[in-house]
């Protein structure tokens, strides 16, 4: 059996969420409708609405739901474009959601450098919005709350009053924090947040965007007038359940927040004994309990996937958003890393289903798929 350390890229679907999206699913009603089961159906998507909000510090009425994180980044990219704004400024470490949408506007983009623990540079920011009016259209910043491959936590909140008080927009990519960590939209001063379902226990293909009072959205999917006519389409309602009842679940159990960071820990001082020349990237910077990007010279990322599903393991390269290539990450790069170092990362990221006997597993299962390439390269050579 799999031992599945790819939480990052999904997780398994809650037994909150199953249970909630299964009783949805025995009950016919459409939330448009007005008869008694479509009074129901709406009663149900206004109580996810109201969960997902309570969990983030946000008005319920400003969640918008969409098919995912990726539909939520691009509606809070391109109605900031719809809104006049001329400049996208973008964390060189943002996700390709929003790093693609960006450079698919036609508005000019520049990138937000981080330092080398992958930390946003806030001085860069702030001197860069210095003077700024918004009289040729606000300038949209864009920053994760925590990266999908490093783990890295961004400043939001400081980056949030910068952009606040130089009058631009500010949006903010916090798919994988919630559930990791205890976000607070509010205090983030975003106007504009995605979250995503899958990546917290609920189902694929449902996300959200919580807009601020203040953000201007433009639909990207015009017909119905479903969510007030800022997305439109009949709404997900099974999975909309479900992703309220893993948020709910996750967000209840916050002692598996410590519980994690003893797994991540624990794991990179077996392996650091085994092999010393281990690199963990944003090691000293905040990081999200459940996730370790590591790299040693001269073992290429794929190499490492492949000998780690052979032994038992679902790890990645990076991000998976693409689909199923493997390239050098540009995280790291941006981050400083060199050549060798960016295309050897090996991202492990657990979840609530795993153990410390999965974490000492996978570390003695890496170390030794590590010596065994080592004899090989050095047979070879």
């Amino acid at each position: 059996m799999t031992v599945y350390l790819d939480h990052n890229a999904t997780t398994a679907v809650r037994p909150e969420a199953r249970d909630a999206m299964l009783d949805v699913m025995s009950r016919p009603g459409n939330p448009s409708s007005i008869h008694s089961s479509g009074r129901k159906a709406k009663g149900v998507l206004e109580r996810a609405r109201e969960a997902i909000a309570r969990s983030v510090r946000a008005r319920a009425e400003d969640v918008v739901f969409t098919s995912g994180g990726t539909e939520a980044n691009n509606l809070a990219v391109f109605s900031a474009c719809e809104a006049g704004a001329k400049t996208l400024i973008v964390s060189a470490v943002e996700h390709s959601a929003v790093m693609a949408a960006a450079e698919a506007s036609g508005v000019a983009v520049e990138i937000l450098p981080v330092n080398e623990h992958g930390v946003a540079d806030l001085d860069w920011l702030a001197q860069r919005l210095n003077g700024e009016t918004s009289t040729n259209g606000p300038i949209l910043v864009s920053l994760m709350a925590a990266n999908n491959e490093t783990g890295v936590i961004q400043p939001v909140e400081a980056a949030g009053r910068i952009v606040r008080e130089a009058g631009g927009l500010f949006h903010v990519d916090a798919v994988q924090a919630l559930g990791k960590v205890d976000y607070n939209v509010a205090a983030s001063l975003a106007h504009y947040t995605a979250f995503s379902a899958h990546k917290v226990g609920g189902p694929q293909g449902v996300g959200a965007l919580v807009l601020d009072c203040d953000a201007p959205v433009t639909p990207r999917m015009i017909g119905g007038g479903q969510e007030k006519g800022r997305r439109c389409g009949t709404e997900n309602l099974p999975g909309i359940a479900g992703f309220a009842a893993a948020v709910e679940a996750a967000v209840a159990d916050r002692n598996d927040f410590e519980r994690l960071i003893g797994l991540r820990d624990h794991t990179i001082r077996q392996i650091r004994v085994g092999a010393p020349d281990l690199q963990v990237w944003g090691e000293v910077a905040e990081r999200l309990p459940n996730t370790i990007c590591l790299s040693v010279e001269g073992w290429p990322s794929e190499i490492q996937v492949i000998a780690m599903d052979l032994a038992g393991f679902a790890v990645s390269a990076g991000s998976a958003c693409s689909s199923g290539k493997i390239r050098r990450s540009r995280v790291l790069e941006a981050m400083g890393a060199s050549e060798a170092h960016a295309a050897s990362a090996l991202r492990v990221s657990f979840g609530y289903t795993n153990t410390k006997h999965d974490a000492e597993a996978f570390a003695d299962a890496w170390l030794s798929a590590r010596a065994k390439a080592q004899r090989t390269l050095a047979t070879a050579s």
